[in-house]
């Protein structure tokens, strides 16, 4: 056996072992940490795979078995990062313009010119327009078996056209006006995603009916061949009833995957980070609603995808149906956003002499004048310097209480000598806790942060060991002083940075031409809810 086939046999056997320890860990497991392990692990495996290791791995399978199986299905299914629901309410707004959409394309219908002889009585009917459309009842409402329903009962349509009627040796020509009552539409659209995950009309069914059709003939023979009315009127309302249902089929499909195209799926935010709203399966229709569940993760956009930030947040869930949509977004939404944004490198911040406070300035060469003259007196006419970095990616955490970001960051104090390199005089840890207020601004998710807690303690750099500051209780009453100046410069500088950078905000998946108004935000645990109504500001 090569040795690169002895290796491969290892590292699979080795693979297999880890494997079973894991499957045998499970059922001495309550914490969701080690079940969000079991779940990285056992998704890159078939559930086939899955099992036959947990078989593998003990005397006892079965009960491994049962466990194993239940994480396998665990890994696979995607959690949601965010959740829309659009309410039956929603849908009685949409409802006016599903009116105004069917007019519109019934008013275009293009019927073929007909003409027939019936003994020796000819004619020839052209050049059919919808005048009107009276819609006396029309609904839109959810099918959990069909999708969206649009139901239009006891209606009519208004029609005119050109006829040329030749009996005998007696030749006429004028215009037909006919109204088609009773006219009855059943028209449902299938919902799916697409393989991009984003939502689209799978199908149109449709039935049209028209009851009965009447016409008032004009012209110099008008009165004469109203008894031929009941005969062209037929005909006309079989091929009308033939023409309803292409039309709004072809029109359902074109129209509304188009309004559909203009909904965000994979979309940058800025030049740092992106949004991927793919939906993670198929929408759910019920007789209340339509629940969308979308992928919701920012990614950085020079990054490869696989370093993206694994979802393990509690999954947010909708429970109300009062406004017409819901929106719903887990810690892993916002988390996702901060991970793509460290990612990025744009949580780091130099503040020099040009931009910084000068009693922050004086309070720094104050503290730190003993290090300075120790290191080389000259420098204490050099320009002081702030270094902060974020050194982790900063992490959300929702409660019914509110949002909060925690956010831990290296600052270092520095003396910038012209000419020479920099010289650190002290490395600090900062760790800072910010409340987030969230809202909507028309179609756009922002943010708001502000100052909650603020602490920082010394790194203990090789400086302060060659002054001699071994005592930790020492270095933090050193640091005191510092507490409220650079508190003061985060609250004044740094958060009015961020907010102003969030304060664009992200669109959220919505269509074009919808707006959300009157929203109110609730928190719960592990997730947000946003509940609003919609505004149409074009049709």
């Amino acid at each position: 056996m090569s040795a690169k086939a002895s290796l491969e046999h290892f590292s699979h056997a080795a693979a297999c072992v880890l494997r079973g320890m894991f499957c045998k860990r499970l059922l001495e497991v309550t914490s969701t940490q080690h079940l969000h392990m079991m779940r990285c692990v056992l998704s890159q495996y078939s559930l086939l795979q899955a099992l036959a290791f947990c078989m593998a791995s003990t005397t006892r399978p079965w009960p491994f078995l049962l466990v194993c199986a239940l994480t396998w299905a665990m890994a696979v299914a995607e959690p949601a990062g965010c959740k829309i629901r659009i309410t039956d309410k929603g849908l009685d707004m949409l409802k006016w313009e599903t009116q105004k959409f069917v007019a519109e394309e019934l008013s275009n219908i293009s019927m073929p010119e007909m003409s027939g002889k019936e003994g020796n009585f000819q004619y020839t009917v052209s050049d059919v327009k919808i005048t009107a459309l009276n819609l006396t009842y029309a609904d839109l409402s959810f099918s959990p078996e069909a999708g969206v329903m649009f139901d239009v009962q006891n209606s009519s349509i208004a029609l005119s056209f050109h006829r040329q009627l030749l009996y005998w040796f007696f030749y006429d020509t004028g215009t037909i006006e006919a109204s088609a009552e009773g006219v009855r539409i059943n028209a449902a659209l299938g919902l799916g995603r697409d393989t991009r995950g984003r939502l689209k009309i799978n199908n149109v069914t449709c039935e049209a009916k028209i009851q009965r059709m009447r016409a008032r003939f004009g012209g110099t023979l008008g009165r004469v061949y109203n008894f031929l009315g009941k005969f062209l009127t037929t005909g006309m309302r079989l091929l009308l009833n033939k023409q309803i249902c292409p039309a709004l089929q072809q029109a359902s499909l074109l129209h509304v995957n188009s309004i559909l195209e203009s909904i965000p799926v994979r979309a940058e935010v800025d030049s740092y980070i992106g949004i991927d709203y793919a939906l993670t399966d198929d929408p759910l229709v019920t007789s209340r609603s339509l629940d969308m569940n979308f992928r919701g993760m920012f990614f950085h956009l020079r990054d490869d995808e696989h370093d993206a930030l694994g979802n393990y947040a509690v999954e947010p869930t909708i429970l109300e149906y009062d406004r017409m949509v819901y929106l719903a977004l887990s810690e892993f939404f916002f988390d996702s956003g901060l991970f793509s944004y460290y990612k990025a490198g744009i949580f780091q911040m130099n503040v020099t002499n040009d931009n910084m406070p000068k009693d922050l300035e004086m309070l720094l060469r104050t503290t730190y004048f003993g290090t300075i003259m120790m290191l080389n007196p000259a420098l204490m006419d050099s320009p002081v310097s702030l270094e902060m970095a974020v050194n982790a990616p900063p992490k959300s955490t929702i409660k019914t209480s509110g949002a909060t970001v925690a956010m831990t960051a290296i600052v270092k104090v520095m003396m910038m000598p012209a000419g020479q390199p920099p010289v650190q005089l002290s490395s600090m840890t900062m760790e800072s806790k910010f409340n987030a207020i969230v809202f909507i601004r028309r179609k756009h998710l922002a943010v708001q942060v502000d100052l909650r807690r603020f602490k920082i303690y010394s790194n203990q750099s090789a400086l302060e060991s060659l002054a001699v500051r071994e005592d930790r209780f020492s270095n933090i009453l050193d640091l005191i002083p510092l507490q409220a100046p650079l508190k003061t410069m985060l609250q004044m500088s740094v958060v009015p940075l961020i907010n102003n950078w969030i304060k664009r905000g992200v669109r959220i998946p919505l269509a074009d031409g919808m707006d959300l108004i009157e929203e109110v935000v609730e928190y719960h645990n592990g997730f947000i809810v946003i509940g609003a109504n919609l505004h149409f500001t074009k049709a």
